[in-house]
């Protein structure tokens, strides 16, 4: 599923490992007793690919380097957001973080495209387990070094590791919680230890953590905002940057790791440049005039109308849809449950009434999305029907505090008659709201309390007021005002992290094997957690259990089933209005690029695998 641009969030830190953990491992016996070493860690099962694999399937290995990538950020995690930057640290929760600083930090371990759930070696070498899952070595590759020349060490490692748990992101802070520690037994060997009470991702994630230099970072404030590229490891360095206009990174052409078979064919371009713009339309400019020559396009409307200028119908952009392969995410306008006025799902529920999809679908998207009804839409953790006697188990000693729909068919939303402002949907919507206590006064609908119920929609972007503006009607209709404020993006991020608003857009990105990461969105603690991405306040002892449930499943029948319970409980609760999905991608790019016959099994792997093709780029007149 790709999202609107500026609403992607990730799940934090637990994308970065792209996978989560295992059951069981493949590897060699280690000649301690009470140790397995590995070359690879996966969720539950086999590894695909043996320890001497030389390459990914889905790589060119022999694209040629050179040329330029120049795009838009394309999602935001930690402290990033879309519009603007003033730190190139995006691994705390102070300041705007940069794009692209990712790639500038290597790590233990990498994912694969091809694999759900699974990192092979990259400072790492190989992987000691205890045999109680609760101590890890990792070996390093001796030739590892920072761009300074000097050895990335086992101390480097415990330092990042042990700063990002203490001082990091608060959604590193969470997603380590019961990590107790790193420590270097040598300079080739890092000791990770984890509490009794570990989640069955949290190796992996481990695995993907950034790696920073201890030296660099020594009299320095890692808490704090800077303008100075921290040292870093990965295949790409800051070349140049005006802050809040563009960054560029060019690739460092004595890496270290460049022939690693996780590395071999990917890393393609001689320079990366994210374009900053305040406006959609003007980048969308920009990309027409070449000052950006990829674009993702995330709205249907755009897409089937904004495509006719003169590059495109003389073929030098071209628009591809790509099928993505990847797990349906969450997009929809979240209520914050923490102001009065929220505190009853009916209230809520009726509020989402007011929204036509089918309307808004066919006369806006053209036809082009899908309706969500799921928080693990399109897969196996969906739930449907009643619940089977695994989820009863489950949900059984929370019958009483949660609705009686649980324990039912799960809630769907209803479809509209698709005339954009459905009667019988409407007349619903003021059946729940005189249940729940409100009432009439002329044109205007109260609270309980007296008060009218009036909220404000939260933006930073004026790409969705279109299809907000008929459901702010519908919801007037009510008796019920509403405002749609587009703010600054400092602005919007302050009080994101400070949970100041009613209704905002939140897009998550979905995962095939979820865990760590659902406690950043939907635990009670991350609830009362400032910068944690559970806008909507959710705080549920039964959905605090299923979290933890998905998070320690030994299996994938035991985490559909919990997921299955968790999707439940979500979906009564009604803390969002879901809104869509579409299942491919929609990419327009300059005719400059070159992109492996294979497709990755779960991504479309643009434009990360493609390279530049000079040969294309001179037939079109366009210089790297």
């Amino acid at each position: 599923m790709k999202l609107t641009r500026r609403r992607t969030l990730e799940l934090g830190a637990a994308s970065l490992a792209a996978a989560t953990v295992p059951a069981t491992f493949t590897g060699k016996a280690f000649a301690a007793d009470g140790w397995t070493e590995t070359h690879g860690l996966s969720s539950f099962g086999e590894l695909a690919q043996p320890a001497d694999f030389p390459y990914f399937s889905y790589v060119n290995p022999k694209a040629p380097k050179g040329g330029i990538l120049r795009l838009q950020i394309r999602s935001a995690s930690g402290n990033q957001n879309f519009e603007t930057f003033d730190t190139l640290n995006i691994f705390v929760l102070r300041g705007a973080g940069a794009a692209g600083m990712d790639g500038t930090f290597d790590t233990l371990m990498s994912g694969t495209a091809d694999e759900p759930s699974t990192l092979y070696g990259l400072v790492a070498q190989r992987v000691r387990i205890a045999d109680d899952k609760l101590t890890y070595k990792f070996l390093l590759r001796p030739e590892a070094r920072f761009h300074d020349g000097s050895r990335l060490t086992a101390k480097d490692v415990a330092f990042s590791f042990n700063i990002l748990k203490e001082k990091g992101h608060p959604l590193y802070r969470t997603l380590l919680r019961e990590f107790v520690g790193a420590t270097a037994e040598d300079d080739a060997t890092v000791v990770v230890k984890f509490t009794p009470q570990r989640s069955r991702d949290l190796h992996l994630l481990i695995g993907g953590l950034p790696i920073f230099s201890e030296a660099w970072w020594k009299g320095r404030d890692f808490e704090g905002t800077t303008l100075e590229a921290p040292l870093g490891s990965g295949a790409y360095k800051v070349a140049r940057f005006e802050q809040g206009r563009f960054i560029e990174f060019d690739r460092v052409k004595d890496y270290w790791g460049a022939n690693l078979p996780v590395n071999i064919g990917t890393n393609n371009f001689d320079r990366i440049r994210y374009e900053y713009y305040r406006e959609r339309q003007i980048g969308f400019e920009g990309f027409k005039t070449g000052e950006t020559n990829y674009n993702e396009e995330f709205t249907a409307r755009f897409w089937a109308t904004a495509y006719d200028f003169p590059a495109v119908k003389d073929g030098r952009i071209k628009r591809i849809e790509l099928p993505s392969g990847a797990p349906v995410g969450t997009q929809g306008w979240y209520f914050n449950t923490r102001r009065p006025k929220f505190a009853d799902p009916r209230i809520r529920e009726a509020i989402g009434l007011a929204f036509d999809f089918e309307w808004t679908n066919r006369t806006i998207m053209y036809e082009a999305y899908t309706r969500l009804t799921s928080f693990f839409e399109n897969s196996d953790m969906k739930a449907t029907g009643k619940p089977g006697p695994e989820e009863l188990k489950l949900l059984e000693p929370f019958r009483g505090s949660v609705p009686e729909e649980v324990f039912g068919e799960p809630w769907v939303p209803p479809k509209s008659d698709g005339s954009g402002s459905d009667r019988a949907l409407l007349r619903q919507a003021n059946d729940l709201l005189l249940a729940a206590g409100c009432k009439r006064d002329g044109s205007r609908l109260r609270l309980p309390n007296g008060e009218p119920l009036e909220f404000e929609f939260l933006d930073s972007s004026g790409a969705l007021k279109p299809h907000t503006e008929p459901f702010q009607a519908n919801l007037r209709r009510l008796g019920i005002e509403t405002s749609f404020r587009q703010v600054d993006a400092a602005q919007y991020k302050r009080r994101l992290d400070d949970f100041d608003f009613d209704v905002m857009i939140i897009a998550l990105g979905g995962s095939f094997t979820p865990g760590d990461g659902l406690y950043n969105v939907y635990s009670s603690k991350a609830a009362q957690t400032p910068g944690s991405r559970n806008m909507a306040g959710i705080s549920s002892p039964a959905i605090d259990a299923m979290v933890d449930r998905i998070a320690r499943a030994h299996s994938r029948d035991e985490l559909n089933i919990a997921a299955r319970a968790l999707d439940r409980l979500l979906r009564a609760g009604r803390y969002w209005i879901p809104q869509w999905y579409k299942e491919n991608s929609l990419i327009a790019h300059w005719d400059v690029f070159g992109r492996p016959e294979n497709t990755p099994k779960y991504g479309t792997g643009a434009p990360g695998l493609w390279w530049w093709d000079d040969e294309k780029a001179k037939k079109i007149g366009v210089t790297g």
